[in-house]
């Protein structure tokens, strides 16, 4: 199943980022295309056509669309390697809804936070705060989200790690002060090599988001 396995994506993505790793863990080979997302590829304009955004998984010619149901082909597809989501239909269920969650929530507040200044930039520290905390208070005293093993929630939540640094260097906060286990449960992923090499370097991910400041007149 492995033939024909390619990866249209952008390198601080952290929806990529996400593929990336379920692709580590499943020990699957594959072609990285980085995409120029000012000059859209026509593969990319032709494999998402609705969307038009990556990452796009591209599976024996056929496109899959969106990170997370991209995390849950690559499970189902390579089954015979540890499994992401549980097999308990009430575990699976909660775990899609955490990953949901992640979606909803800290891709949004934690953009306000570089994008804003003033009030309005404290009220999105204030709801990425509680949105951490909130996953803070599921994570428990487990060693992943799933309980002993990484899985779909680990997967879907990691590499926003990437992008704490740029947060806290924008909006003038510690994550760790704030949220201690959350920054414990990420060293621990950070072992994984899956994780690890999948990953952008954080100081990187902060000079892309001055960049990007600069670029919309965001002083």
């Amino acid at each position: 199943m492995e033939g024909g396995v390619v990866l249209l994506d952008f390198w601080a993505s952290m929806f990529g980022m996400r593929v990336r790793i379920a692709l580590a863990e499943k020990e699957i080979k594959y072609e990285y295309r980085e995409q120029d997302l000012r000059n859209k590829s026509d593969l990319l304009l032709q494999m998402n056509p609705v969307h038009k955004k990556i990452p796009v998984l591209i599976h024996n010619g056929k496109p899959i669309c969106e990170s997370l149901v991209q995390v849950q082909y690559i499970d189902e597809v390579w089954h015979d390697k540890a499994p992401l989501l549980p097999a308990d239909p009430y575990k699976r269920a909660t775990a899609r809804f955490w990953a949901d969650f992640v979606d909803k929530k800290m891709y949004d507040s934690g953009s306000k936070i570089w994008k804003t200044k003033g009030e309005e930039q404290e009220a999105a520290k204030k709801e990425f705060i509680e949105n951490l905390k909130l996953l803070e208070g599921e994570l428990g005293d487990n060693l992943y989200f799933g309980g002993e093993g990484f899985g779909y929630v680990d997967v879907a939540l990691v590499p926003f790690y990437c992008w704490f640094y740029a947060y806290e260097q924008c909006g003038g906060f510690s994550i760790e002060a704030e949220c201690p286990k959350l920054i414990a449960w990420v060293k621990r992923c950070m072992q994984k090599e899956s994780v690890a090499k999948s990953l952008a370097d954080p100081e990187k991910v902060y000079e892309f988001v001055l960049h990007l400041k600069k670029a919309y007149g965001i002083e």
